[in-house]
């Protein structure tokens, strides 16, 4: 969907935005409700774990709540511009949201760091910056365990929304190269209590296996339909299913299910020499200290993510420019654009100008639900 703002308006993003003040403002849009409250949830909660200065600047967070919808996103972020003076932008949780708010980020000339992989073109009218890894990354670290795993045909059960068509697409092309055959496509609503009809399709067309495309509980739904209508084979998930959530909600059904992931699901698993690892430690002990143990999502990490990011870039903009100023802005961009290896516990990220996703192979790890917990695969 695009969204397209007015000339009045652009207008008013920038000049209403222009202003000086003594705090850093960042604008959050989350979803704290709706289908993709299990995802925005683990963010907020997370955000508490933040500290009240960065480079000796006050941050100053405004968090909303988009109830999972992309219209509600987008008149986020244009509130944090222009009611907030945001010198940056948080968000969404969901890729239709992200989506929604990046016009608004590139009119108003302000980064904004997003919370779902949605992918970006890069150059100087792209001022969003994602913070998952990209699906593209993810569904080629499926494609190799499968053919690991000596499967041949795949069977893919995804969304019918914007995450659910970038895995159909990126998958497409992932099975090519690793000579897989996809030889049933079904889809389904985030909404969707069942999926009784499209399960059965899946498992007539007679695949290897099965490839499930959700996020946060929600993907948990389509394997418990797979496993009561007898499937017995082999089913695999994709990152944005990887939290407690998924196991919580499916028990015993999800075991067995193979699944990409962030490192920081993983922490502990991780080698003692992988620089990502003790940043990973970092957020997993101080989320877990608050909410208990084996409470971390991938979700929640990314809020560690953008302020692992933060303390990378602000002190630079700051020799540049004061919060609440357009230069404060695109110092803060150039930073984003400049800085290499910034370690964050999904991670190690290496932004340019022209490529906004900054992800390689060690953003990515297989695991294996087993007995309710996520074992890495090495």
């Amino acid at each position: 969907m695009k969204y397209i703002l007015g000339k009045a308006a652009v207008a008013g993003l920038l000049a209403l935005a222009g202003t000086a003040h003594a705090d850093i403002n960042i604008g959050v849009s989350l979803s704290l409700t709706g289908p993709l409250a299990s995802l925005g949830l683990p963010v907020k909660a997370s955000l508490d774990l933040w500290p009240d200065r960065i480079a000796g600047e006050k941050i100053k967070l405004v968090v909303l709540d988009d109830a999972s919808d992309s219209t509600a996103a987008a008149k986020n972020a244009r509130r944090f511009v222009i009611e907030n003076k945001a010198d940056l932008l948080l968000g969404s949780s969901g890729v239709p949201g992200v989506f929604a708010m990046a016009p608004v980020a590139s009119k108003a000339k302000t980064v904004q760091l997003a919370l779902a992989p949605a992918p970006r073109p890069g150059g100087k009218d792209d001022w969003t910056f994602p913070l998952p890894q990209p699906v593209s990354l993810m569904s080629d670290a499926v494609a190799k365990r499968m053919v690991a795993d000596k499967i041949k045909k795949v069977a893919f059960l995804g969304w019918n929304e914007g995450y659910g068509e970038m895995w159909l697409q990126a998958f497409t092309a992932s099975a090519r190269k690793a000579g897989l055959e996809i030889v049933a496509t079904e889809r389904f609503a985030p909404q969707d209590t069942a999926i009784t009809a499209q399960a059965l399709k899946a498992i007539a067309a007679k695949p290897d296996a099965v490839l499930i495309v959700g996020a946060g509980s929600a993907a948990a739904m389509p394997q418990i339909n797979m496993r009561d209508r007898g499937w017995s084979g082999p089913i695999y998930q994709t990152h944005g299913a990887a939290s407690p959530d998924l196991v919580r909600v499916g028990g015993k059904a999800m075991n067995g299910a193979i699944l990409p992931a962030g490192p920081v699901l993983v922490a502990e698993q991780l080698a003692a020499n992988n620089p990502i690892k003790p940043v990973a430690l970092d957020y997993v002990n101080a989320f877990e200290k608050t909410h208990g143990a084996n409470s971390r999502t991938q979700f929640g990490a990314h809020a560690h993510d953008a302020l692992k990011v933060l303390q990378r870039i602000v002190p630079l903009a700051l020799k540049k420019a004061k919060p609440g100023t357009p230069e404060f802005r695109q110092a803060l961009r150039d930073a984003l654009e400049s800085e290499k290896e910034i370690v964050i516990s999904h991670g190690v990220l290496n932004f340019t100008p022209a490529d906004h996703i900054g992800f390689d192979e060690r953003a990515a790890v297989m695991l294996k639900i087993d007995g309710g917990q996520f074992v890495l695969q090495r």
